[in-house]
């Protein structure tokens, strides 16, 4: 009966199997406190899925602003290439037709006095 060990020795091996489960223990708290819980990994989630939404949605109002402020422009453009046409036929109408018509009256008046 050599080999069996004393009840000393058994007291001490259960104090060193104690001491290293509770620094096992500690070591498996302190990494599970370093995890992030299911909870907290989905609220985050969803809050930055909300903020990436939301930064979506901007960029959408954004562009749109700039499409109808384009759109804008083009058409006051073309209103004021359309206000120049009609200026130019105002001016044609208000100056050159009655300049024409004087011409053709002047000529027309020398050509019925030589005869």
């Amino acid at each position: 009966m050599p080999d069996d060990p004393s009840n000393a020795e058994l007291a001490h091996r259960i104090e060193a199997m104690r001491i290293d489960l509770k620094e096992d223990f500690r070591e498996l708290v302190g990494l599970l406190e370093k995890k992030v819980s299911v909870e907290r990994y989905e609220i985050e989630r969803r809050n930055r899925d909300d903020v990436h939404d939301q930064i979506i949605q901007r960029i959408a109002t954004i562009e749109g602003a700039r499409e109808k402020e384009k759109q804008e422009k083009q058409e006051a453009e073309q209103k004021l290439a359309d206000r120049r046409a009609a200026d130019r036929r105002l001016i044609f109408s208000a100056l050159v037709a009655p300049v024409l018509m004087l011409l053709l009256t002047l000529y027309l008046t020398s050509q019925g006095a030589g005869t």
